[in-house]
Parts: C-alpha cells; structure tokens; sequence
C-alpha cells in the first residue's frame, strides 16, 4: 500500500471512529460511552483508537468541528459582508442549509446539554450561536428586536428537529421555516433602522 492508500486508510478509521462515536452519544449520551465500547463496535482494540485521538473528548470535539463546518464557513462569510438586511438573509439561509447535516450533532447537543456545557465543544457551540446572533443585529439594537433574531434562530434550530413531525416535502417545510425565520429578522431589521 503506498503513501496515499495508509493516508486514505487511516483517514476512513478516523471517520469511522467518529461515526460510531457519534451513534452511541446520541443513543447512551456521552457521559455513558467509553472508549471501550466504541473500540468494541468498531471490533479493533483501544490504542487502535488512542492512535486518532487522545480522549473521548477529542472525539467529539472531531464530530463538533466536521459536521459544523458549513455553520463556521457561513459565519465567516457574514462576518466579511456589509450589515445589509440582503447579508442576514443571505446568512439565515447558509444558516438554515449547513442546519440540514448537523441534525445529529444538534440533537447529542440538547441530550447532553449538562454535561457539555463545560467541555470544549460546548464552549465552541455557544460561540457560534453567539456569533451569529451578533450577525444578525446592530449595537444598540432594542433588546426586542434582538430576541427576535435570536428566537429566528430558535426557529431555525428547534424546527429542523420538529418537521418530521409535519406533513409536506421536507423542501417546502424547510422553505416554510426558513420564511419565518427571514419575517423575524426582517422586522428586527426595519426597527433598527434610523426613522425619517
């Protein structure tokens, strides 16, 4: 095998490791999963797993920066855009999109909100969604207007988790969420805005 193919090799372990991690967080929470287990899942041994990460933590903390890429990747854009309403709503449906791969992650968040709320990759969550709060409204914003645009944010996140439970395609439940997302923001927006 050469270079390439051990690199490949060792690239799929690691995701494998993640993806059967990220299972069993979701189905036993994380306090309650050891290295043990997953090794056992993935039928190799624990240094086999220390060799990709040190810690349990670091696992997650993996899953946290992979899956929330596209949330990183859409903060970066808005943080480089003029504060237009155009960029919030641009920004919401980044948002909104990179929301459709991180359901999984979204949902071990809110199972294990307690206990992550310390580790690393709590902290980094809190400060994506903080991030992107500030995004979306202007300093001295009344603080009306900025729990609008954070409760869009609300109904972006909660609702993902939610449409399953709602008739339709999920294209037009997404666009349904989304456009009550974009009346919030838009009306936070309008009261920003200097009157005549």
């Amino acid at each position: 095998m050469g270079e390439n193919g051990a690199r490949k090799s060792q690239g799929d372990t690691r995701r494998r490791i993640q993806e059967v991690a990220l299972d069993l967080f979701a189905e036993q929470g994380y306090e309650k999963t050891s290295l043990r287990e997953i090794a056992e899942v993935l039928q190799v041994t624990k240094p086999a797993i220390y060799y990709h990460f040190r810690s349990k933590e670091e696992i997650l903390l993996s899953i946290f920066q992979n899956l929330g890429r596209p949330v990183a990747d859409a903060i970066a854009w808005g943080e480089a855009q003029p504060r237009t309403l155009e960029t919030k709503r641009e920004l919401l449906r980044r948002y909104g999109a990179a929301l459709d791969g991180t359901v999984p992650l979204f949902r071990l968040m809110r199972e294990n909100e307690a206990t992550l709320r310390d580790l690393e990759v709590g902290r980094e969550f809190n400060d994506q969604m903080t991030a992107i709060g500030e995004l979306l409204t202007e300093p001295g914003t009344p603080l009306i207007e900025q729990l609008r645009c954070m409760g869009a944010l609300l109904t972006l996140h909660f609702g993902t988790f939610a449409l399953p439970h709602f008739e339709g395609s999920d294209e037009e439940k997404r666009e349904a969420l989304l456009s009550i997302a974009m009346e919030m923001v838009e009306r936070a927006h309008g009261a920003e805005e200097p009157r005549g």
